[in-house]
């Protein structure tokens, strides 16, 4: 790697479109990346071992999708902390401000894997795992937490990095993770006879590469983004209630709609193990559209947290615009692709008929209703890069909990089909959306109004 990342973008001057665009592409195929890592597991085990081990690491999505929003949530804080302070020129809270959200990575990481670990068996309880894939769920889950403190790490770094407009450093490095992650898959079942706890720790292995080439990346630079060695575990308490404050939510927004797919997956799971695998088919499909609409997403949070730490309020509203509008006209474009071309992509998982015509049900009903997300991400991300973080998460957490317990114990009880089940998304979604809209409206008069004072 270079000593340098690649030049900083300068988000305060000049056409945002273009500026977006070349922020969002490679945090999309970051995200594309990082869902690779269960695409290749879902993969390998469904051609090479059986559906029962597929339907193993379905089942266990809902729960590192827990731990994962919340990561992701809690590094989101560190973004616009850090961003914040670049749009205000002030280099030597962003240098602290690093540091502090490096020893929040290690911590939070650790903490959640003791925790995991310790709640595993319940978890699965609450999940109605049938027997015949519990043994196999709980081998990937057992080792699949090991690696949550790497994960934290890149996940962090990464977002020190896309805080001065760097969104390739980490796609590199994920990509050599990627690509060791389907050789130790391989490796795993074909040469060592393992099956999910082996692509598991494959993916464990992955993760500590990933975070480790971002820890040398920044070890190297030479800007107030470079990490000392000797501050690695200071942690500035203003900082830190900041990224808290920021992050929680926007974490907790994401662990509702894993918490609301545990209630899902319970009922998946009582329709039997072809609707398991063709749900986790579908959905590792679905969950890269959704990666392209949360990349723009989190680039309408770091312009928006750079400018209006310079306090230009006029172009924090046209970066939220332009980047809802190329979300949308980007994400209605994949889908039609996904959507016209969903057959041949679900045989890449799986040849079972019956698995693929699950797989194809859940497309047709949320593949494509993902444009009413474009909506929700964009507006939500943005509110957060003002520093509002609470509003969307408790819409979210009222408008989505609430709609789909209520559909999953009413409406899908009276029907208890697959498509009954999953027309849930789309409804919850609109719903949500035009709450977002509502507090949106209201935080931009607001500002406004702090502004002019």
């Amino acid at each position: 790697m270079k000593n340098s990342a690649p030049a900083r973008m300068d988000m305060l001057h000049g056409p945002l479109w273009n500026k977006i665009i070349v922020f969002a592409l490679p945090l999309a195929f970051t995200g594309v990346l990082q869902q690779m890592f269960n695409a290749a597991d879902v993969a390998v085990l469904g051609h090479l071992v059986s559906s029962d081990a597929m339907a193993a690491v379905g089942n266990n999505v809902p729960i590192i999708g827990l731990a994962v929003s919340l990561c992701m949530g809690l590094s989101l804080g560190a973004n616009v902390v850090v961003a914040r302070y670049i749009g205000m020129r002030r280099p030597d809270r962003t240098r602290r401000a690093v540091h502090t959200a490096f020893a929040l990575a290690l911590l939070f990481g650790v903490g959640i894997t003791v925790l995991g670990e310790a709640g595993a068996d319940l978890l699965l309880d609450c999940l109605d795992v049938p027997p015949s894939v519990r043994g196999p769920a709980e081998d990937y889950l057992r080792v699949f937490l090991l690696g949550l403190p790497f994960m934290a790490i890149y996940n962090f770094l990464g977002a020190v990095f896309r805080s001065k407009g760097d969104t390739r450093t980490p796609l590199a490095a994920l990509l050599a993770a990627t690509v060791f992650n389907l050789a130790g898959n391989l490796a795993a079942v074909l040469c060592f006879g393992m099956e999910a706890g082996g692509v598991a720790l494959a993916t464990v292995l992955a993760n500590v590469l990933a975070a480790a080439i971002l820890f040398v990346c920044q070890l190297r630079l030479r800007d107030e983004l470079r990490l000392s060695p000797r501050r690695l575990l200071d942690i500035n308490r203003e900082d830190l209630a900041t990224m808290i404050r920021i992050g929680l939510p926007a974490g907790v927004q994401g662990m509702v709609f894993s918490l609301s797919n545990l209630l899902i997956q319970a009922a998946i799971n009582s329709l039997g193990p072809a609707a398991m695998a063709g749900s986790v088919a579908g959905f590792t499909i679905e969950i890269n559209v959704y990666c392209f609409i949360n990349a723009f997403g989190l680039a309408a949070t770091t312009f928006v947290s750079q400018n209006y730490g310079a306090g230009n309020l006029a172009r924090c509203r046209r970066a939220t615009w332009i980047a809802m509008w190329l979300n949308m006209a980007g994400t209605c474009a994949l889908v039609a692709l996904v959507y016209v071309f969903s057959r041949q992509l679900l045989q890449c998982f799986s040849m079972d008929e019956a698995v693929i015509a699950i797989g194809v049900t859940r497309i047709s009903f949320v593949v494509l209703a993902e444009p009413i997300n474009v909506i929700m991400e964009t507006v939500s991300d943005a509110m957060r890069g003002y520093g509002c973080s609470l509003p969307p998460a408790v819409a979210t957490l009222v408008c989505i909990c609430s709609v789909r317990v209520i559909w999953v114990f009413t409406v899908f009880a009276a029907s208890p089909d697959y498509s009954t089940l999953m027309a849930v998304y789309p409804v919850s979604w609109i719903v949500t959306a035009v709450l977002l809209c509502v507090l949106y409206a209201r935080l931009m008069r607001t500002v406004g109004r702090a502004i002019r004072k």
